[in-house]
């Protein structure tokens, strides 16, 4: 499958339709430098190199970047409009709807029930993609190579592995990412945010999967960190639940014995 416009060759048509699709706005493949419009996304990361000795400076922001590229995928962030925001924590949206969904995250307001298992969601579109657990239902195929899913979301995030596209881009670095999952975590490198607390090792850690890794460690070699004193007979523990539940065990023979 060949574009017309750049002559690029691609092996299947989802790839092509996803490549020129990047070519409908001018806008987007303008040169940050010198402002050519080039004909294709190709074309102009091609292009950009010819910058690659340029100061990059975002003007809106003044944050500075090794290269065009990089301020090329940053200035996206700038563009977009997002004019609701919460003024709970300053995140702002493209519509008033996301926000609402975004503002049950802080009351905790989660109305959607499954008459199944009882789980508890803040949108109906999260409660019907979890009810097709229970049902094995898989009505959204993909028409590549025909794997099934239980929802549209899941099915777009399995099409960028066809496609090899990324929309998510770092307004930091310029590095994208096929999920919006993994550039959230990856911001947490520029930011420093660590929002998990590990209760095995205490400390504050950036992602999830730290949590399940030191635990797994802890018990297989037994070298996990033991911070957490008794203040009554000194034994050491790893986490702060573990401490509390030994401190039970105390007040428990308080009680006891003082029958």
């Amino acid at each position: 499958f060949r574009c017309e416009t750049c002559g690029k060759c691609f092996i299947q048509d989802s790839s092509l339709t996803a490549h020129q699709k990047a070519t409908d706005s001018e806008d987007t493949l303008a040169c940050v430098a010198c402002g050519i419009v080039m004909p294709c996304v190709d074309s102009l990361r091609k292009h950009l190199h010819t910058h690659a000795d340029i100061h990059c400076t975002c003007e809106p922001c003044g944050l500075q970047l090794s290269s065009i590229t990089k301020l090329q995928a940053h200035q996206q962030h700038h563009s977009v409009d997002r004019p609701h925001s919460c003024s709970t924590c300053g995140k702002s949206f493209t519509s008033s709807s996301y926000l609402k969904v975004h503002l049950k995250s802080h009351s905790g307001e989660k109305p959607f029930s499954c008459d199944i298992c009882g789980h508890r969601f803040t949108q109906h579109s999260s409660l019907k993609s979890h009810q097709a657990i229970h049902t094995g239902e898989k009505p959204f195929i993909c028409p590549t190579c025909g794997k099934g899913f239980n929802n549209a979301g899941n099915l777009s995030r399995h099409k960028r592995i066809h496609t090899g596209e990324k929309p998510y881009i770092c307004p930091f670095c310029g590095r994208s990412f096929t999920q919006g999952s993994s550039l959230t975590v990856h911001l947490r490198r520029h930011t420093g945010e660590k929002p998990y607390h590990c209760n095995t090792c205490g400390k504050m850690v950036s992602h999830s999967n730290h949590l399940k890794l030191c635990l797994f460690r802890s018990k297989v070699t037994g070298t996990a960190e033991k911070p957490f004193r008794c203040v009554k007979c000194g034994k050491t523990f790893g986490s702060i639940s573990e401490l509390n539940m030994h401190i039970n065990i105390h007040k428990a023979y308080q009680l006891n014995g003082s029958k």
